[in-house]
This record gives C-alpha cells, structure tokens and sequence, in this order.
C-alpha cells in the first residue's frame, strides 16, 4: 500500500507541470511586474532601464545564454527571493511576497521538481515560450 501511494505522489508531481502552467497569465505578470524595467519585449530595455544602476538583462534569450536549456531554477529563485543576489547590489526586486500561494511543483532543467507558487510557474511558462 504504501508503494502504491508512492507511485501516486510521484505521477502527480510530475504530471502537475504540464497541466498547472498558464502562459497567458504568465504575460500578464509580466506585463504588471517585469516590463517596466526588462522591457514590454523582454530585451532588458524597459523605460526604467536607464535610471538603473545594473541594468536589467535580456529575458527572451534566457535559454541561448544558457546552452540551450531555460534555466528554471535560476529563474524561480531570482523571482522569489531565495537568490536575491544582494551582495551584487541587484535591483531586481523579490516578488515572492505578491507571488505566495498555491505552491506547485514545476520540473527543473536536471529534471528534479522545484516548488514554487502558482504566478511564479505561469510566469516561467510566458518566458520559454518567447526565448530566441
């Protein structure tokens, strides 16, 4: 019995990614909270761009600076905080706080699940589908 629910728990975190990403949702936050300084076409030219003293990289060539792969985990970790990069002095600000709730498991590039919430995995799910 306990296998059983085993398997259960494991076909549901690795099922959960594919059905729980909304990419229209995800341009909406980004639209609301990542345009201004990454750009309305993620090429890190957003109106405050200028006014910043590290400015703000690229979005849509994520995956190209990366060989290839969406480096999702670096992604969810910059959007919610747990790698905020103080100590580089970014400006990026942490959005886990507007982002909380309704944690789900979304697949990393080395295939383990990642928690994070609901907005956070839409998000990521608007920025692969407009990587170069």
């Amino acid at each position: 019995m306990k296998r059983f629910f085993t398997i259960c728990a494991t076909v549901l975190i690795w099922a959960a990614p594919a059905t729980a990403q909304d990419a229209g949702a995800g341009a909406d936050l980004y639209a609301r909270h990542c345009a201004t300084c990454h750009g309305a076409d993620a090429q890190g030219n957003g109106p405050m761009a200028p006014a910043l003293v590290l400015q703000p990289p690229a979005l849509n060539t994520l995956s190209a600076r990366n060989d290839g792969v969406f480096p999702v985990v670096r992604v969810v970790m910059r959007t919610d905080g747990r790698d905020p990069l103080v100590s580089h002095g970014s400006p990026m600000p942490i959005y886990g706080p507007f982002f909380e709730g309704n944690d789900t498991p979304l697949k990393a590039e080395t295939g383990q699940p990642i928690m994070t919430s609901r907005p956070i995995v839409d998000l990521v799910a608007f920025l692969r589908q407009i990587q170069q």
